[in-house]
């Protein structure tokens, strides 16, 4: 095959695909809503299972649906049979892929689960298969054919299994109310998880390392105590140790281009009266947005009572992950 061929060859293959998909659409009908309705009131959890390629399809379904709200979990057949089939209880809902309907390693086991009572929904290509007359609900995802030259291969098959399996999915996500927040939580290592669960009392500096000067310090010794935190800024604190205002890079720049002497020169006198804040409880994102909206590099951190707590730039952002 020479470029040209290849190419031709890769094009049909995803107008194929394509072509498959988008035959779903006449498909979500009664059945699919009936399905949504089972898979919600379901109070164990969604099993999903199928063998050799229908199992790998199988396996992110079952991702996708923990992932989004639905409780699930991948079981294979064939180990099924051999003990395993002790994972799914009577409140359970299975979801069996197999494209042909015919899958031994699946309709061995329809009999027990029949006798437990759960709940069959079937994804096959064959409306008149064992699995599909079985089941309690069939969802249709037959293709004209396979992207496969030979037409042998699973691909526009397992490609629809697998979009389907996504409908399912956002259907469910939706109807529970599922927010970005709850998909947060269960993925908590990932940056949408940083972004939406951290907050700032997780990642600013406090107590000693807080950078702090009060009203009388001279614009030296606030230099000093920048250096010494490497925050490139210090609060500036009054009698009562409230926050009155700010002292950073900018403002020193500021000052040497003025021509003030800073071993005589207060640093109330220059500072930022009042600054830029957040508070601990804050999420960490938006200290993110505060800091680009004001073009400012750090944020001074107080509590209710307008006590400085804490402390952050924008680099501890960086490192948290939260950019």
């Amino acid at each position: 095959m020479n470029k040209d061929d290849i190419i031709t060859l890769a094009q049909a293959v995803i107008e194929n695909e394509a072509a498959a998909v988008s035959a779903l659409l006449d498909r979500i009908d009664e059945s699919f809503c009936r399905a949504c309705e089972i898979m919600l009131d379901c109070e164990g959890r969604i099993v999903v299972i199928g063998m050799g390629k229908s199992g790998h399809i199988g396996g992110k379904i079952a991702a996708t649906l923990a992932s989004t709200g639905t409780p699930a979990f991948f079981v294979h057949p064939a180990e099924a049979s051999h003990g395993d089939l002790g994972m799914i209880k009577k409140t359970d809902v299975v979801l069996a892929l197999s494209n042909s309907g015919e899958t031994d390693e699946v309709n061995l086991i329809l009999p027990v689960l029949k006798r437990l009572g759960v709940r069959i929904i079937a994804m096959t290509g064959n409306t008149d298969s064992t699995l599909a007359r079985h089941a309690d609900i069939h969802l249709d995802v037959s293709v004209a054919e396979e992207a496969c030259p030979l037409g042998l291969a699973p691909t526009s098959s397992t490609t629809v299994a697998l979009v389907m399996g996504d409908v399912l999915a956002v259907s469910l996500l939706e109807s529970k109310g599922f927010t970005r927040e709850d998909f947060a939580r269960s993925h908590p290592a990932g940056q949408l998880g940083r972004r939406i669960l951290l907050h700032i009392q997780d990642i600013m500096h406090t107590g000693e390392n807080i950078p702090c000067v009060d009203e009388q310090s001279t614009i030296s010794q606030a230099i000093v105590e920048m250096t010494r935190k490497r925050l490139g800024m210090t609060a500036v604190v009054d009698v009562s140790g409230k926050v009155s205002g700010i002292y950073t890079d900018g403002d020193l720049r500021r000052t040497l281009d003025s021509g003030l002497d800073p071993h005589n020169t207060l640093v109330s006198a220059t500072m930022t009266h009042g600054g830029k804040h957040i508070s601990p409880k804050a999420l960490a994102m938006e200290a993110v947005q505060m800091m680009q909206a004001h073009s400012i590099q750090g944020l001074l951190v107080i509590d209710d009572d307008g006590q400085l707590v804490g402390a952050l730039n924008f680099q501890d952002l960086l490192k948290a992950g939260v950019v």
